[in-house]
């Protein structure tokens, strides 16, 4: 990858049907390096969420004015391919529970919003035990009514996070975290399911699953719902092709 260093959290920006992705030596590296920075906003781009983003202009915005987003999903990194950019899917999930090790093992101070009150009084219970050291300020589910979010985000404020992990679901995680983390340090991402799969509540597809870049299809399979929003794929495949 061309660059204009060789630091370890080098990376360039890059667009997918118009929205961009980072192509990084390093996503571990390039994460705690923007925390070494100041911090800034993580997003994690699949195929679904770009094919949103074409729609919804906020969140294009969001994503636009993130300080690193990283290719997580088969489709964004086969569309870099195409361009001859050469990266490695990172899933979000594996990428926020490093950082939660990270976190765990340097003293950072974190905060979980989002996910189902029984999901986080399970992750409030679990994760200090899974995680020694760490150091969880606040962890708040994302059911709270509409009066409580003013008092979330002056307590985060106050409490100035190192770690911010958000799972309030596309596109409101990313457009969340773009309001509250402005002016703000810290590391803030969203992170989607990845308190389910953390609390127990919902399982990640096995291996050769995500060998064979089909991970979208145990995801159907647990949640059928999802058909609707699976036919994205499809639509982001043919206009990767169509170059529009």
């Amino acid at each position: 990858m061309d660059s204009v260093t060789t630091t370890p959290d080098d990376h360039r920006r890059c667009r997918v049907l118009g929205i961009p992705v980072d192509a990084c030596r390093d996503v571990q590296s390039a994460a705690i390096g923007l925390h070494a920075r100041g911090g800034g906003r993580i997003v994690t781009l699949n195929a679904e969420m770009t094919m949103t983003a074409r729609s919804l202009p906020e969140l294009g915005h969001a994503i636009e004015g993130a300080d690193l987003v990283i290719p997580d999903g088969a489709g964004v990194v086969w569309a870099l391919a195409r361009q001859r950019v050469s990266v490695v899917k990172t899933a979000g999930i594996e990428l926020a529970w490093t950082l939660l090790e990270y976190a765990a093992a340097h003293s950072w101070r974190v905060a979980l919003v989002g996910a189902a009150p029984a999901v986080m009084d399970s992750l409030r219970q679990s994760l200090p035990q899974r995680l020694p050291g760490l150091n969880l300020v606040i962890a708040v589910d994302g059911y709270q009514p509409a009066d409580a979010w003013d008092g979330i985000e002056a307590e985060l404020h106050q409490l100035n996070p190192d770690l911010v992990l958000v799972a309030l679901g596309v596109p409101r995680q990313e457009t969340w975290s773009e309001r509250v983390s402005d002016s703000r340090s810290g590391l803030w991402m969203g992170v989607g399911g990845s308190f389910d799969v953390w609390a127990g509540v919902k399982k990640r597809a096995p291996a050769w699953m995500c060998r064979y870049r089909i991970e979208w299809l145990y995801r159907l399979i647990q949640e059928p719902s999802r058909w609707r929003r699976m036919l994205s794929l499809p639509a982001f495949a043919w206009a990767v092709l169509r170059g529009v």
